[in-house]
């Protein structure tokens, strides 16, 4: 029997929901990182990325199965076992997370709760000068792990023959019937949703900096020197 023949659920949806909001609020921080005019909607998205990786961190263990951290967290041997398998052109099936893909995950919530943590201390004058210094390093160095971590999803779809962004949006991929999850646990998913949307709504209503930002470009409000 195919293993891989089946669609089944696997995301459940607080997943694929913590998955683009995070994706969402990353560009949204990285977008306003330079100048001060920017600064509100900076703050806000770097308060949204502490907020999900809060949230990831607790569904790490008490999500659906493939969620866990326990089900796709791995060793160094498994790992280069799955690459291995990449460059024989004959990928290891994981329904969840693959071995290089875990990883991925793990060093994302790592570098995202460090960028966001250190610019968190730095706006709010915590800690020495060289806090902005390391909030910047360690952004950079998660934007690079950000490319790095598409182009195994592009190369790791090509060859197992299965989009896994799109799987990221439904929820489902091939695998065996055993490996599919009994529940979505919607509610959970709707209510982080919510509660994101609720906060940028919230944060652009009481912070006088995001409506101005949003409303006027940078140096329009200034005079001309005559």
């Amino acid at each position: 029997m195919n293993t891989e023949s089946r669609r089944i659920k696997v995301w459940d949806l607080p997943t694929r929901v913590f998955h683009w909001s995070l994706v969402l609020s990353f560009a949204g921080a990285w977008l306003t990182a330079e100048g001060e005019h920017y600064r509100a909607i900076h703050v806000m998205f770097g308060l949204t990325l502490l907020g999900l990786i809060a949230f990831r961190l607790i569904w790490g263990v008490a999500g659906t199965r493939h969620a866990r951290f326990a089900s796709f967290v791995t060793g160094p041997a498994k790992i280069k076992s799955y690459l291995l398998s990449l460059l024989r052109r004959q990928p290891e099936h994981h329904a969840g997370h693959n071995p290089a893909g875990a990883l991925a995950v793990v060093l994302l919530l790592a570098l995202g709760l460090s960028t966001a943590s250190l610019g968190f201390m730095t706006y709010n004058d915590i800690g020495p000068e060289w806090m902005g210094d390391a909030h910047e390093f360690v952004a950079n160095t998660l934007i690079a792990l950000v490319f790095v971590h598409i182009a195994g999803v592009i190369v790791s779809s090509y060859l197992h023959r299965e989009n896994l962004v799109r799987a990221m949006f439904s929820g489902f991929k091939r695998g065996a019937s055993s490996e599919s999850i009994a529940s979505t646990r919607r509610a959970i998913g709707i209510l982080l949703l919510l509660t994101v949307l609720g906060f940028w709504i919230g944060y652009t209503w009481t912070t006088p900096g995001v409506t101005q930002a949003l409303s006027t470009a940078p140096h329009a409000t200034q005079d001309d020197d005559d």
